[in-house]
C-alpha cells in the first residue's frame, strides 16, 4: 500500500511538496503534489509524456497552451505531449493534486520561456 505517509517525498520550487505514489522508470509516474498559496511551476512542455492533472483539495489554475482553466476538487484536465502548460495556485489556501504521466515525465521537461536553442530535457 502507498500513501503520502510512506511514499518517497521531494520538494520543488523550494516551497512545494511532492510524493511518488508510482514511479516506474520510462513507463509511468503518479505524483501527489501540494502547492502553497501563490506558488506556481515553470511553464513547460513534455516531448513524450501525456499528463492528467486531478485536484484533490483547493483550487488550481492550470494554463494549457495559453488558456487558463480553474480546477476545483474532483476536477481534472489532460495535457498531451508538446503542449505548453503551467500549474499555479492563485488562491489563498493550499492546493493538492495528482499528476499522472505516461511515459514517466522525468528527463522530458522543456522550459518554454527559454530560447529554443537552449531547450533541453530536464
Amino acid at each position: 500500500m502507498i500513501s503520502k505517509q510512506n511514499a518517497e517525498h521531494f520538494t520543488w520550487r523550494e516551497v512545494c511538496d511532492g510524493w511518488y505514489l508510482v514511479n516506474q522508470p520510462s513507463r509511468l509516474t503518479v505524483l501527489q503534489e501540494r502547492m502553497p498559496p501563490g506558488s506556481s511551476e515553470a511553464r513547460h512542455f513534455h516531448r513524450e509524456a501525456y499528463q492528467f492533472f486531478f485536484v484533490l483539495s483547493g483550487i488550481a489554475t492550470l494554463e494549457i497552451d495559453g488558456q487558463p482553466y480553474e480546477l476545483h476538487p474532483q476536477e481534472g484536465a489532460e495535457v498531451p505531449p508538446l503542449i505548453p502548460h503551467q500549474m499555479s495556485n492563485l488562491s489563498d489556501a493550499p492546493m493538492e493534486f495528482l499528476v499522472i504521466s505516461q511515459p514517466n515525465s522525468r528527463d522530458d521537461r522543456v522550459f518554454v520561456d527559454a530560447p529554443e536553442e537552449t531547450w533541453q530535457a530536464i
